[in-house]
């Protein structure tokens, strides 16, 4: 894989201490050509499939290699509306592949995809994976999750601190391959990046395990790989109860 100077990026994905296979999936791309380069930038996207054994794995994966097809054969221009066009590929992919396929009902898979180019960061997102931003000494949710939980926080019925350990958290109010209507979140503008600005991609099986501020300590005091390699093993010793997957992007 190539990847151009400007960036320092790391990848890892763990099966976790309770599950029997990976159901997450993630990729990293960019165009072979420089000029295409620069017109599309970098993309990177993670998913955590739903629906069984076969079925969550096979979504994840449909997911990924979808949105990445789609985006890199995208004609050249705005990052952000191919970004959307590829959830929505996604989306009816996975729908066909289960209405053709016998004991892959309910099928699905949360997918948050991101293109860093330039100075900017365009994303598109459905379900309950994360993309964080750390900055200096903070670090912020760019996505909001796609679940029960989530809404009972926005309702005010419950505490984002109540939230953390709440026993339906898990439970989605969207993902690809799911409904009928796909209602991606995306930003309104792209997000500005500053130099030393470090990305996070991850999965629930991560941020589940570990806060937001004990993700921001690791990945503002450790190199990429490392980072990802203590993240992991956090998840890990505190349970493991899901696969653990993380993307790590320092500028």
């Amino acid at each position: 894989m190539r990847v151009r100077p400007g960036i320092e990026l790391a990848g890892l994905s763990d099966i976790g201490r309770q599950r029997e296979n990976n159901e997450d999936c993630f990729a990293y791309w960019e165009p072979d050509a420089d000029e295409q380069f620069e017109l599309k930038g970098r993309l990177a996207i993670v998913a955590d499939g739903m629906g069984g054994y076969e079925g969550g794995e096979e979504a994840s994966h449909l997911a990924v290699q979808t949105v990445r097809d789609v985006y890199s054969s995208a004609p050249n221009g705005d990052a952000q509306a191919a970004l959307l066009r590829a959830l929505q590929t996604a989306h009816e992919r996975i729908r066909d592949y289960a209405d053709k396929h016998a004991g892959h009902y309910g099928m699905g898979t949360t997918c948050t995809a991101l293109v860093l180019k330039g100075d900017f960061l365009h994303f598109a997102h459905v379900g309950d994976s994360r993309l964080y931003l750390s900055r200096g000494t903070g670090i912020s949710q760019l996505t909001k999750d796609d679940s029960y939980v989530s809404r009972l926080v926005q309702s005010g019925l419950i505490s984002s601190k109540e939230a953390e350990n709440h026993p339906q958290r898990h439970i989605l109010t969207a993902a690809l391959g799911t409904g009928h209507e796909l209602l991606p979140q995306s930003p309104d503008y792209p997000v500005p990046l500053e130099n030393g600005d470090i990305v996070i991609l991850c999965t629930d099986g991560l941020w589940g395990q570990v806060s937001p501020t004990e993700l921001r300590g690791v990945v503002t005091t450790r190199p990429p790989m490392e980072a990802c390699r203590e993240l992991v093993n956090l998840a890990r010793e505190r349970g493991g109860p899901d696969n653990i997957t993380v993307q790590l992007f320092y500028l």
